[in-house]
């Protein structure tokens, strides 16, 4: 094993926050390179991981009309109105919620160089909220190289 290989790191921290509800979004982008720049890391993978089963995280430009469109394009695919087995078990009116997380996913990994995310230019890191309530969210952000 070269000295490199041994010198890896792993630091891991979480970001916490309020959300509106149903649809509301938050930019993590300046949160999540702040925490690398304190990782103290040059080179390696960032993983960026949602704690929970109603909420996503994507990568997307952060621009109010496109996440609009993002937005609709969720209602679209999992109407809140429609008859979920997850809402006749539970009665708590979030099947849509589960199935629109599920398909946006709740995590992103980012490959990171010389400190720099590797994101493109409008390329931010958003979380969006799926669930019918507010809720207080844990994003976990891992940051693992040299």
């Amino acid at each position: 094993m070269t000295a490199s290989e041994l010198a890896h790191k792993v630091i891991t921290r979480e970001l916490a926050f309020e959300t509106r509800g149903e649809l509301d979004w938050k930019d993590l982008t300046a949160q999540v390179r702040q925490l690398l720049a304190h990782a103290n890391l040059t080179d390696g993978l960032l993983t960026v991981f949602v704690a929970g089963s109603t909420g996503s995280i994507v990568t997307t430009e952060a621009e109010s009309g496109l996440l609009q469109d993002l937005l609709r394009l969720a209602q679209e695919i999992a109407p809140r109105d429609r008859d979920y087995g997850h809402n006749q078990r539970w009665q708590d009116g979030n099947g849509h919620s589960h199935l629109r997380a599920t398909l946006f996913g709740a995590s992103l990994s980012i490959p990171f160089s010389n400190g720099k995310l590797h994101l493109g230019t409008w390329q931010q890191i958003v979380f969006i909220e799926f669930d019918v309530r507010p809720r207080r969210r844990t994003v976990v952000v891992q940051c693992m190289g040299t």
